[in-house]
């Protein structure tokens, strides 16, 4: 089941977390450490997304997985995705950043209430895909600002229900989160012209540090070290609230200007 976000097309993290949850259900005392995936095509909301799975491999302590994603008898997106039985090893990680608590953050549907005059339109269009997360910018000037800024953001994320106590769930939607602004950083840079521009995402990579609730307060810290050649990089690290880092992500899109008399 696919939902209009007034994009006019699928939302590309529901069927990243889609595609996770069908490989997902095929693998047994595992769980996700990471994906590689790729958005081939726009997906139609109106239409079912066929999600065929291919068991790629069971060894004694990790598991592949390949899944296509197919509507209209066309490929719209393909993942790979590893799955490793839990086991202890050493740690490390770089510190949380510092950021104010999410309770003296405003969350973004409480910031388009006599205080968006300066929020750009199509941000309108990304309420809808928070009504199933608590979304709330650190800093919603920079988020949702217009000017040519730095190419970093911190965003606490959670989902706006309770989610059951599987981890299966958990790392599907957390799959769905991390499509939220990702790529968006890197046009922070830029001064984009009337004419408008395209941005939309090409590849997806995450991993899984270790289990985390979704339910629960997550900072999103992303950032964007490089666009060109009508591409942009972002990359994000994912923490729990009390500082563990949980996941990794990064992505590329398509980010060019639009010109007059081109579509």
């Amino acid at each position: 089941q696919s939902r209009d976000f007034g994009t006019g097309r699928v939302f590309g993290g529901q069927v990243l977390g889609q595609a996770l949850y069908a490989a997902l259900r095929t693998v047994e005392g595992r769980v996700a450490h990471s994906l590689h995936a790729y958005f081939l095509r726009e997906g139609d909301f109106q239409a079912p997304i066929v999600y065929e799975v291919e068991r790629a491999r069971d060894g004694g302590s990790f598991s592949n997985r390949r899944v296509v994603a197919v509507q209209h008898g066309r490929q719209i997106f393909n993942m790979t995705a590893s799955f490793q039985a839990v086991q202890e090893g050493p740690e490390h990680q770089d510190p949380m950043p510092d950021a104010p608590p999410p309770e003296e953050c405003k969350d973004l549907r409480e910031l388009t209430t006599g205080e968006a005059d300066w929020m750009p339109p199509r941000y309108f269009k990304l309420l809808r895909l928070t009504q199933a997360l608590d979304f709330r910018p650190v800093d919603p000037e920079h988020t949702l600002g217009t000017g040519a800024r730095e190419p970093r953001q911190m965003v606490w994320m959670r989902t706006s229900a309770r989610l059951p106590d599987d981890i299966e769930a958990h790392q599907a939607f957390l799959a769905f989160a991390s499509d939220m602004g990702l790529i968006g950083t890197v046009t922070f840079p830029h001064v984009l012209p009337p004419t408008g521009f395209q941005l939309a995402s090409l590849d997806h990579a995450m991993w899984f540090h270790c289990p985390v609730r979704v339910d629960e307060w997550m900072l999103f810290d992303l950032h964007s070290p490089r666009a060109g050649g009508a591409r942009g990089f972002a990359r994000a690290s994912v923490y729990a609230r009390n500082g563990t880092r949980v996941a990794t992500m990064a992505q590329e899109g398509l980010f060019r200007i639009r010109r007059r008399g081109r579509p």
